[in-house]
């Protein structure tokens, strides 16, 4: 490729991108100069010292510590439940039952996780009521989407020499893929599993401004009542139960890939 060609393009594409980005400003009509404002600033900071310090009070403590478990409990129980369904779709997903299920089971897979899991929420709060049932609800819809289309590439992408090798030796079908394409995708679907634990604790600490339970429904609360060291407690524990979570999965994740080795 000649240099100099290529110079051309990346100066076309950067340009180009400066031009996208200057008209989404102006249609957008933002206008960042009243945040700028001596007046602004002070207003801003005002509003920050509110939080502190947070309500670190024996009652509220409890109310956040329960929160945050329902948080947990709602992100674990909705990422399992989309494990199983994601496997489930993910196998006729990956063409074991034919082109028919495979391209039937790619687009409920792709309706599942168009949905965003704020409007999955809002649906489920209707169907559900209030609560964690219609959070759990939520993140199970959607991650089901999301896995069951990276476990059924995974399947798809499995090596078949195990696979044949079990199967001209006159093992079944089922057989075949439990001990011949199963042990060598299960790592990556573990990997992928834990990665979307990861992000499904993040959301259902979200989800609760619509009403599905957990650290967001408290947050929203506290927020609509203009408490804000009690936000301010309640954002601490969304942080610290993210960061605890976030370093378990990644540790899994470096032992599988060790093992995996």
């Amino acid at each position: 490729m000649d240099p100099r060609r290529f110079c051309v393009k990346c100066v076309l594409t950067l340009a180009a991108l400066l031009v996208l980005v200057w008209a989404s400003f102006s249609y957008l009509a933002i206008d960042l100069s009243p945040l700028l404002t001596v007046a602004s600033v002070r207003e801003m900071a005002d509003y920050v010292l509110r939080f502190f310090p947070p309500d670190f009070t024996p009652v509220f403590l409890r109310k956040t510590v329960v929160a945050t478990a329902e948080t947990v409990a709602i992100s674990a129980i909705g990422t399992l439940l989309a494990v199983a369904f994601g496997l489930l779709l993910a196998l006729p997903a990956a063409g074991r039952f034919g082109g028919p299920a495979r391209t039937g089971s790619r687009m409920l897979l792709n309706f599942l996780r168009s949905v965003p899991e704020l409007v999955w929420a809002a649906l489920m709060v209707i169907f559900a009521g209030l609560g964690p049932f219609a959070g759990t609800l939520a993140l199970a819809l959607h991650t089901t989407g999301v896995l069951g289309r990276l476990f059924g590439e995974a399947l798809e992408n499995a090596p078949p020499q195990p696979t044949l090798s079990l199967v001209e030796s006159g093992a079944g079908a089922g057989m075949a893929f439990l001990y011949g394409t199963l042990p060598s995708t299960v790592p990556q679907l573990i990997a992928y599993s834990l990665y979307r634990w990861e992000m499904n604790v993040r959301m259902a600490a979200i989800l609760g401004f619509v009403g599905a339970g957990g650290l967001g429904q408290l947050l929203y609360y506290e927020f609509s009542l203009l408490h804000e060291r009690q936000a301010c407690t309640v954002i601490l524990a969304m942080l610290i139960v993210v960061i605890m979570i976030d370093a378990f999965s990644a540790r899994a994740r470096r032992t599988l890939a060790v093992a995996a080795a």
